[in-house]
Order: C-alpha cells, then sequence, then structure tokens
C-alpha cells in the first residue's frame, strides 16, 4: 500500500466522519463539495474531518483508488464509504443520511 493510501486508510478508520473534499468546510472549491458541507450540517454533523484534496495531488489521485470511486467529494462515516454529493442529497432525503450519521 502507497503511503498516501496508508494516509487515508488511518484517517478513515480514526474518525466517524471524513469527507475528501475540494478546498476547506469553510471555503469550498467546487459545488459539489460545498453542498456536501451543507447537507452535513444539515444533518446536525459540525465537526467532522475533512481533507481538501487540492493541497495534495498524491491524495487527490489515491483516494479514488481507495474508494473506487472516480470523483470528490467522498464521504466516508465510521469507516465505510458513503458515496459522492448526489449520492449524500439523496439519503438525505430519503432520511438514510440521518440515520447513518446518528
Amino acid at each position: 500500500m502507497s503511503d498516501a493510501l496508508q494516509r487515508i486508510d488511518q484517517l478513515v478508520k480514526s474518525n466517524d466522519v471524513v469527507l475528501f473534499m475540494k478546498g476547506t468546510p469553510q471555503f469550498p472549491q467546487c459545488g459539489f463539495s460545498g453542498r456536501a458541507v451543507q447537507i452535513l450540517k444539515a444533518c446536525g454533523v459540525t465537526g467532522f474531518a475533512s481533507v481538501n484534496v487540492l493541497t495534495d495531488e498524491e491524495i487527490r489521485q489515491s483516494v479514488k483508488d481507495y474508494a473506487n470511486w472516480p470523483t470528490i467529494p467522498q464521504l466516508y462515516v465510521k469507516g465505510e464509504f458513503v458515496g459522492g454529493s448526489d449520492i449524500m442529497m439523496e439519503m438525505f432525503e430519503s432520511g438514510e443520511l440521518q440515520s447513518l450519521l446518528g
């Protein structure tokens, strides 16, 4: 496992909620990342780990391999890959995301 994959694995396993995104929760750098942050806030999640993939090209590429998912943002809850912002929105609208995060 590469160094980047090991760092990703450690982050995912040591935090209940991790969002790999473009930018930061305070200043998202793309609409999808911004939407993911807003969905988490709407679920009442105030403290979550975030990783700005724009500051580390190795993480940006490796996180796609880690989940076998081609796009960013990517949400992990309790060590499990949930999905990107579209899946987060669908789960939020059905109430499934709130249950998962609760």
